[in-house]
Formats: structure tokens, sequence, C-alpha cells
């Protein structure tokens, strides 16, 4: 087998994807492998619409996208709660304002 420039990148995706297959990295990635996978596909969407292959790049990005935001529910879930309610404390400051102005 001859070795081109671009065989070292294609071995080391080989051994990655394997060891990922059979669940070996899973101890020392974990959790972090939930995120890399969406965030890759986001990655690989948006390089798909910008090389001009729209319909690939667009329907990778969505579901990485969906992925994404399903697997970030624990934190946006939150940041809302915490959002609505600032947004209730300023609504109540604008009050106490506008009622003074008449």
């Amino acid at each position: 087998m001859r070795m081109n420039k671009g065989n070292g990148w294609a071995i080391v995706l080989i051994v990655l994807g394997a060891l990922l297959l059979f669940g070996k990295l899973t101890p020392l990635l974990g959790h972090m492998m939930g995120y890399l996978i969406p965030i890759l596909m986001i990655a690989l969407g948006y390089y798909g619409v910008k090389q001009g292959n729209a319909l690939f790049g667009w329907i990778v990005l969505v579901i990485g996208i969906i992925s994404l935001v399903g697997k970030l529910t624990w934190l946006i879930g939150p940041i809302i709660a915490i959002a609505l309610i600032v947004w209730g404390i300023s609504m109540l400051g604008n009050n106490r304002n506008h009622y003074r102005r008449y």
C-alpha cells in the first residue's frame, strides 16, 4: 500500500471511528461525544451550504441544530426562566415610571 499525503488522516479517522463504534472511548470522552457529533454536523452542514451543495448542507445543518438544542435543554430551560423573570421585573419598573409621568 502506497502512502499518500491524505492517508494519515484517513487512518486516524478509521481508528477513531472503530474505537467509537466499539465503545472504547466512552470512559475517556464520554459525555463530550454527545455534544461533539451535533457540533460536527452543524459544521459539515455549513460547509456544504458554502460549497454549493445547499440541499445536503441544509438538511445536515438542521439535524445538527435540533440535536444540539436537544442536548442543551438542561441549560436552555433555566436561561429562558431567568430571562422571563428579568423581563417581568423590567416591565414592572417601566409601569412605575409610566404612572409617575402623568
